[in-house]
């Protein structure tokens, strides 16, 4: 490895495919075609050797950043659960550095290299001896760097709602790796990789670092440099598409998930690629995890837990460990599908991170958002939070583990705190005993993980789908008719949404025609209404219908005579309408507007011939040369 304070040039940009970033960025020498779509993703190593506390990281990325920060390892302190305050640490303190970056020229302020290096490493807390994968979520400084991130990118379009970029995060992914090591003065040898991506497809970027992390622990850059060069090969992950990527003699096969998608679907099966050598290694999902791994120690609580997360309460996930934390924080956050999660979550969250001090103020509520972490010092920091989880070492025997306990807020002690959900949260709803009992008898038949993950998936789905459905329908009332859309004249606008008709409308359209559970259904709606959730929602359900307005009256416009309409306009109002339809060109062929080609064949005719019947100097002025 390179000594501290050496510098190694990386190699020089890759050639762009589509899953690289696809914008241009401040000295950024490489763009991917417009046609693909982009995908930043970053490969990082980190690594350290005991000595006087220097970490000495190593970082290969794509279009993405590079560092990492490493941690000392497992202590007696940490095995005591002793917590650390970031103004008192354990041992000496850690120190990041940067030794190689892929491309070269990919630009992170130093606020964001130095959150990714303290969250690449488990923090002394967790003795993760052997290799461990797990992952984090980092907010993006200083805005969109790139401008190809304003609006839906053409990958996101088709997907689902949850699976869509965010250009403003970054997600990483670890592969970090901890032995015994004689030669090191602290006795162990700790290392890192990270894949930075905008797409939430952990079991895939897991499975691909899986594949590259311990071949790269050996043969460092090289290995790494040719990994990158195979990515850059990918088809561009468009939703819907089952792609084959191979990697290191090794073939992937996934099934990118759309819109259309509907959860009768089963696992994806080789198809096309029998006579591959080797034959594909296929992936069930690019996202979805175990749920029912994650949930083991609470599921006599998971309907309570998916209420927090559909009304965004503020959470405080304690685990042992980075990757119990992140994979629990992860199974949270996809409790909802298909409904979008639009609070904050950070799968794992360090002492060290800048955003410590926004999220444990005092003196402000605390804000919305799931925070995944393993260093006990939070317990203090947070117990103002109204909901706090803690979890132990998970347990994969055969029989259902202890589930953990509910507790009032007053019994959270700051040190010696025991696995359990403490809050003075009532669930809204009855708890579904059917579910426990059906997943027990699941155990009991040793029946798979994936079997008991299904049927736990559909009864959160059903559940989320349940509450939905009401909202959608009485939306969808608030849609203008279409015989009420003129061609000449302003479409009708959208009803507003009343919380109380909507809650009057329940009587006869509620979530009891879908779901049996009984409860305060009502509470729950209004709870919901405060929430950034509906907020997300909402908006986007309202954008979705104004599209659909704008298309159907540019329909109604091209269904329309426009030589008879335009006999007695002033050529202000011709060109007033030009102009507008020139607009909603513009939209439908960026895909904004849901039009049929003939349609926007038909508006274009219109333009040509309203054009037309002016005179030659305003045509000059709307048709330059």
């Amino acid at each position: 490895m390179l000594q501290s304070g050496s510098r190694l040039e990386a190699p020089g940009p890759l050639p762009s495919g589509g899953w690289s970033e696809d914008a241009q960025r401040q000295g950024c020498q490489h763009q991917a075609p417009p046609s693909e779509a982009g995908t930043r993703r970053l490969v990082a190593c980190t690594s350290r050797r005991g000595g006087k506390g220097t970490a000495k990281p190593l970082w290969v990325g794509r279009a993405g950043a590079e560092a990492s920060r490493a941690c000392p390892p497992p202590s007696e302190g940490a095995s005591r659960g002793r917590a650390v305050g970031p103004w008192r640490q354990r041992g000496r303190s850690e120190q990041a550095a940067m030794r190689l970056v892929y491309p070269s020229d990919f630009q992170l302020t130093d606020k964001e290299k130095s959150s990714i290096c303290y969250l690449s490493f488990p923090d002394s807390h967790s003795g993760c001896l052997g290799d461990t994968q797990f992952s984090f979520r980092i907010r993006q400084c200083g805005g969109q760097r790139c401008p190809g991130h304003a609006g839906e990118k053409p990958g996101d379009r088709g997907a689902p709602a949850s699976l869509q970029r965010e250009p403003a995060h970054y997600f990483g992914y670890v592969y970090f790796r901890q032995v015994k090591d004689s030669s090191v003065k602290r006795g162990y040898f700790q290392k890192s990789l990270v894949l930075l991506s905008r797409l939430p497809f952990v079991r895939l970027f897991q499975a691909l670092l899986g594949l590259v992390a311990p071949e790269f622990f050996d043969k460092l850059a090289p290995c790494l440099e040719a990994v990158c060069n195979e990515i850059d090969q990918w088809p561009a992950p468009a939703p819907g598409r089952t792609l084959s990527l191979p990697v290191m003699g090794v073939v992937l096969q996934v099934h990118i998930p759309s819109r259309a998608d509907t959860p009768e679907s089963g696992p994806l099966e080789p198809s096309g690629h029998e006579t591959l050598l080797p034959a594909p290694v296929v992936l069930p999902s690019v996202h979805e995890l175990d749920l029912f791994r994650c949930f083991r120690p609470v599921l006599a609580h998971v309907q309570l837990l998916w209420e927090l997360m559909l009304l965004g309460e503020p959470l405080l996930v304690l685990a042992p460990s980075p990757a119990v934390s992140s994979e629990m924080v992860l199974a949270l956050t996809s409790c909802l599908q298909p409904l979008k999660f639009c609070c904050d979550y950070r799968p794992y969250f360090t002492i060290h991170d800048s955003e410590f001090k926004e999220f444990t103020t005092r003196t402000q509520a605390p804000p919305n958002v799931v925070l995944g972490v393993t260093n006990p010092f939070f317990i203090k920091t947070l117990q103002h939070w109204p909901h706090i989880l803690r979890v132990g070492e998970p347990k994969m025997s055969g029989d259902l583990p202890k589930q953990v306990k509910l507790k009032k807020p007053s019994r959270l002690k700051t040190l010696d705190t025991k696995p359990g959900l403490y809050t003075a949260y009532t669930a809204h709803l009855h708890r579904d005993k059917a579910l426990l009992r059906r997943l027990l008898k699941g155990l009991q038949k040793k029946r798979p993980s994936d079997v008991q993950t299904a049927v736990l998936r559909r009864h959160l789905l059903e559940l989320t789908q349940s509450f939905i459905i009401p909202l959608e329908h009485y939306m969808a009332s608030l849609m203008p008719l279409q015989k009420g859309i003129v061609p000449w004249k302003t479409p009708p606008q959208i009803r507003p949404f009343r919380q109380d008709d909507f809650l009057q409308s329940l009587e006869r359209s509620g979530p009891q025609l879908t779901c049996v559970l009984k409860g305060d259904w009502l509470g729950l709606y209004r709870r919901f209404f405060k929430s950034p959730h509906f907020d997300g929602w909402y908006r986007q359900r309202h954008r979705e219908m104004t599209q659909k307005l704008e298309a159907l009256h540019l329909e109604a416009i091209c269904e329309a005579n426009i030589e008879i309409w335009m006999k007695d306009k002033s050529e202000v109002e011709v060109v007033d309408l030009i102009l507008k339809l020139r607009e909603r060109l513009v939209r439908a062929q960026g895909h904004q507007l849901p039009v049929k080609e003939a349609t926007l064949k038909r508006a274009r005719l219109y333009i040509d011939t309203a054009i037309g019947s002016l005179p030659k100097d305003l045509q000059a002025v709307l048709c330059p040369p």
